[in-house]
């Protein structure tokens, strides 16, 4: 009886482990409201990206202005935390971001100047470091129902995820508990279509795209040999196939100086535990050049999910 009871109690443990080895961890999200949104309300503004003027969202003036965002943004955040994600507030990562656009905080080379522009969004991405993006669009129509569009994207790679679309019952509720009860009958599709992607980022690791330059006062190249004969361009492909998932990337363009990394499917976390994006993994790749080529180089991003390694000097 006592064997009985102890095999009965090894059962339900050794059931729970595995059920908790198969519960995957949520994403982190963050949502916002879409460009259409912000463009139907003038919260729009202009930036510089390298001399050419492009318009994007300006979230900072759109929750100052718009009593309703931030209330949509917490019922949304509602629903969405009850399946289990976890969300990075909107209102305090917008914030901090767009107070440092101002300051003189772009990258450049120590030889030649040159910088690489980054979208306030992508600044965004990059500090708050979420794993999606949640975009929300509304209308209120003349009958007083809410029709809305919600999105999901990558950060890493802006690929749009999910979406879900649906317009809600007529009331004269106000507009942030009207929109939480017309999402909350699609939220559950909506919640399968992200839980399907993450899945398979789990599986088949993450996507980034990654870039080698070479400086060019640098008196080498990628065809540069080392003492077994392989070139600089195979020392770095060898060094892939053994830190993405399955060997999984694919060289897209290569010259002498330049080769273009698209398709690399780096794991969600590194050794420690913590996210892995593209500068990360990147930075591991400028230690290896360091530690076996004794070459130095330079890491840059744009965003979360695009690195850039140049080398031959910082």
């Amino acid at each position: 009886m006592k064997n009985k009871f102890v095999l009965c109690i090894l059962g339900v443990l050794m059931s729970l482990n595995v059920l908790g080895a198969s519960q995957e961890k949520k994403p982190t999200l963050m949502i916002l409201p879409s460009d259409h949104w912000c463009e139907q309300r003038f919260f729009m503004t202009t930036w510089d990206n390298q001399g050419v003027k492009v318009k994007t969202a300006d979230y900072q003036k759109a929750f100052l202005q718009d009593r309703e965002l931030n209330q949509v943004i917490s019922k949304i955040g509602q629903l969405l935390t009850k399946e289990g994600y976890s969300l990075k507030d909107a209102e305090q990562e917008t914030k901090a971001v767009f107070n440092r656009i101002g300051e003189d905080n772009v990258t450049t080379s120590s030889s030649s100047g040159s910088a690489i522009a980054e979208s306030p969004l992508d600044m965004i991405k990059k500090r708050a470091k979420m794993d999606i993006l949640i975009q929300i669009d509304w209308t209120i129509n003349r009958d007083r129902s809410v029709s809305f569009t919600l999105e999901a994207f990558d950060s890493y790679t802006s690929k749009r995820i999910a979406t879900s679309t649906g317009t809600g019952k007529a009331s004269d509720e106000i507009i942030p508990v009207l929109l939480e009860k017309a999402v909350k009958s699609k939220i559950k599709d909506f919640d399968k279509q992200m839980d399907k992607y993450y899945s398979d980022l789990n599986k088949r690791g993450r996507e980034i795209v990654l870039t080698i330059k070479c400086w060019q006062n640098w008196d080498g190249n990628l065809e540069t040999e080392n003492e077994d004969d392989d070139e600089l361009i195979e020392v770095i492909q060898k060094w892939l196939k053994k830190n993405t998932i399955n060997g999984a990337f694919n060289l897209s363009d290569a010259t002498e100086n330049f080769a273009q990394f698209e398709q690399v499917r780096i794991p969600l976390r590194d050794k420690e535990g913590d996210a892995l994006d593209a500068r990360g993994f990147a930075v591991m790749l400028r230690k290896h050049l360091k530690s076996e080529c004794d070459l130095t180089s330079k890491v840059m991003t744009r965003g979360l999910g695009e690195a850039i390694i140049i080398i031959g000097e910082k």
